[in-house]
């Protein structure tokens, strides 16, 4: 393994969470695991590559829709157990559900019950895309 993989903290899997967070913009997008190999493979590819647990592959994000994430910067956080992938979201739509990020839902707590709403609209139909 490269030296610059083995600074960071993976965990009893060899994972590490990754952000993928809008490099004009800021905006959070979307947190997917990596392993060293997808890592490697962003590093190398300059676009966004993950490791999917539920199908215990790599997944190139925007293989199957075409919404690819390509790198600009990497980094890493102070304990080395967390990366911050900034992106150029090509299609503008990051998660799987069509919106533009993942996190589309905001606790409301106005009422005695917090409840989550949804905050962001659907771009583009799922089952336009996949």
């Amino acid at each position: 393994m490269d030296n610059w993989l083995e600074q960071i903290s993976w965990d009893d899997k060899g994972l590490v969470p990754a952000i993928a967070q809008d490099h004009a913009t800021g905006e959070i997008l979307m947190m997917a695991w990596m392993n060293a190999e997808s890592l490697q493979l962003t590093m190398q590819e300059q676009r966004a590559v993950y490791w999917s647990r539920s199908r215990n592959a790599l997944w190139r994000k925007g293989e199957s829709s075409g919404h690819v994430q390509q790198i600009k910067t990497i980094r890493l956080d102070c304990d080395a157990d967390v990366l911050v992938l900034a992106v150029e979201q090509v299609g503008d739509i990051a998660c799987h559900t069509g919106r533009r990020s993942c996190f589309y839902r905001e606790l409301d707590t106005a009422e005695e019950n917090p409840e989550w709403k949804t905050v962001a609209p659907v771009l583009k139909d799922p089952q336009d895309i996949y």
